[in-house]
């Protein structure tokens, strides 16, 4: 990400956590009294952006996974009748290598005996 970037995301969440209306004259005010230089266009699209969009929900989606959630909940839900019966024999292979181990035990010596 380039520092004009990171200037105006920051300028941004700054005038959001402080309730004030995201503009582009306000994010390029912030961005100059930290003394860090931007590209003149910079300030503008974040201000466009923003408006269109809520920034609690941006902050709060962050880590979602983007466009794969969606689709893994279709497929998920799609399966459901599969599910159940593909879940049950992963179960009974636990239970197989769980006897396989104990066996092992039964014999009363070791790899090392």
């Amino acid at each position: 990400m380039a520092t004009g970037e990171i200037a105006c995301t920051y300028a941004a969440l700054i005038l959001h956590d402080d309730g004030i209306s995201i503009t582009a004259e306000k994010i390029a005010t912030l961005v100059k009294a930290a003394n860090v230089s931007v590209e003149s266009y910079w300030p503008s699209l974040f201000a466009k952006l923003l408006e269109k969009v809520n920034v609690d929900d941006l902050i709060t989606s962050v880590g979602s996974g983007g466009g794969c959630s969606p689709v893994a909940v279709a497929a998920s839900s799609g399966a459901a009748a599969g599910g159940a019966a593909a879940s049950a024999p992963a179960v009974e292979e636990k239970k197989e290598e769980e006897k396989e181990d104990s066996d092992d035990d039964d014999l009363g010596f070791g790899l090392f005996d």
